[in-house]
């Protein structure tokens, strides 16, 4: 156990110290186990499992655009994303590990007891167990406290999910030498930091209910907000029902406006992202030599709140956002969701409602302001800057897709799974649990 930060920051240094990383940019059409089809140039493993680079159509009437194509990473089969928590003197204590990602800026970062793809607990690979999966699979030993289906980033992954869990048990737990006990106050001390608790710690922790502590309110307070959480539920239905999306499949050599060579795929006006290839040695994984290709993001986004007390209850503003990946039309989306330099050509009007209003906010407005990294398994260097602004001048019905809700009433959707988007979800973990 740890009693101060600065104990946790020794036994992090240690662990990146006794494990060697290397991770080296390669031709995509020299790695390892990956070939483009001969046909359509879509980017596959030779096995037909783990997932694959397409191309995709899409026409929607509710973003900044009407139509785009784009590539789109296909991965059918569900991960588990899972957070042992056990009392340790009447305290709650969650075991987080330090994992490497090839695609993290800084390689290593905190991550859920469990991280893994189906190919990896299945041991497609052929390489090492995952530890303590066996908390996470039936029959587990142990109480359920959360178990949801929830979304990946919907902008390059087509209909991803993955398993978030979080299983509390009385049992002794052996420590493994990269796994380590933080309590919820440390883990938001470290949420403070730069790209060092991982996004999928996020993504689980989003899910807590109210009743294991946090900066808001307690279980059952969803009705203390402006709106009912019926009344929240009709608006989003009646948004789901109304917003167009069509989609249709491409070969990757047919989308316009992107390049397919040999060494990578990218927009031909350097915009949006890039897929690259990346050779990767790694100590204390499954596996510790593979190869795989990476989407890399061309810019550094942006995720933000607008905040506003409303008759003294904090609350969040929320928008119904469309993405090409989405399961079901549309999720719940934090005020703003972009990387800003994509949209530095298009007229103001055209421009991410309320993105200026998060950016040139004057510093006394910013409560929340700080870089994570998003899933470093498949996004190479991808970064969003985490921010909250207090609204000014923003209305109680601001209108065109967007609704003021409490974190509460958020924390309720999430917990049904399907409904909140990873970036919404990350957003509110750094609400709820920074220090």
């Amino acid at each position: 156990m740890f009693r101060h930060l600065s104990e946790v920051h020794g036994w992090f240094a240690e662990r990146g110290r006794a494990q060697r990383h290397v991770v080296t940019l390669t031709r995509l059409d020299r790695l390892d186990g990956w070939s483009f089809d001969p046909v359509t140039h879509d980017l596959r493993h030779s096995s037909g499992r783990f997932f694959t680079v397409e191309g995709l159509g899409v026409e929607t009437d509710h973003r900044e655009v009407g139509s785009w194509q784009q590539p789109i990473i296909v991965q059918p089969e569900s991960g588990i994303l899972g957070i042992l928590v056990k009392e340790f003197g009447g305290v709650p204590h969650f075991l987080l590990q330090a994992k490497m990602e090839p695609g993290n800026i800084n390689l290593l970062q905190l991550s859920p007891t469990v991280q893994a793809t189906r190919s990896n607990f299945t041991r497609v690979h052929r390489g090492g167990s995952v530890p303590y999966l066996e908390h996470f699979l039936s029959p587990r030993r142990g109480r359920i406290v959360f178990d949801s289906l929830q979304s990946e980033q919907g902008s390059w992954f087509l209909g991803k999910r993955n398993r978030n869990m979080i299983v509390e048990t009385a049992e002794d737990v052996p420590l493994r030498d990269d796994f380590c006990w933080l309590t919820l106050e440390q883990i938001g001390g470290l949420l403070r930091e730069d790209n060092l608790v991982n996004m999928d710690t996020r993504t689980v922790l989003s899910g807590l209910p109210g009743a294991y502590g946090g900066r808001f309110g307690p279980e059952g307070a969803e009705d203390r907000g402006l709106h009912r959480m019926a009344e929240l539920l009709s608006w989003f239905t009646e948004e789901r029902v109304t917003r167009r999306l069509e989609r249709r499949r491409l070969p990757l050599s047919e989308v316009a406006g992107w390049s397919v060579g040999g060494g990578r795929v990218e927009h031909e006006e350097g915009l949006y992202f890039s897929v690259v290839g990346v050779d990767v040695e790694a100590e204390g994984r499954e596996v510790s030599r593979w190869s795989q290709p990476m989407l890399a993001p061309a810019s550094r986004g942006v995720v933000a709140f607008l905040t506003r007390a409303v008759d003294g209850v904090p609350h969040v503003l929320v928008q119904a956002r469309t993405e090409a990946g989405s399961r079901d039309v549309l999720e719940l989306g934090p005020t703003v969701q972009c990387a800003p330099e994509n949209h530095r050509r298009l007229p103001a009007e055209r421009r991410p409602r309320f993105l200026d209003d998060v950016l040139h906010a004057p510093p006394s407005r910013v409560t929340l302001d700080v870089v994570h990294s998003e899933e470093g398994g498949r996004f190479h260097h991808a970064e969003n800057r985490y921010m909250a602004v207090e609204a000014e001048d923003v209305p109680l019905d601001p209108g065109d897709g967007f609704v003021w809700m409490t974190p509460e009433q958020l924390g309720a959707l999430v917990r049904h799974g399907g409904q909140v988007n990873v970036e919404a979800r990350n957003l509110l973990t750094c609400l709820r649990y920074l220090r």
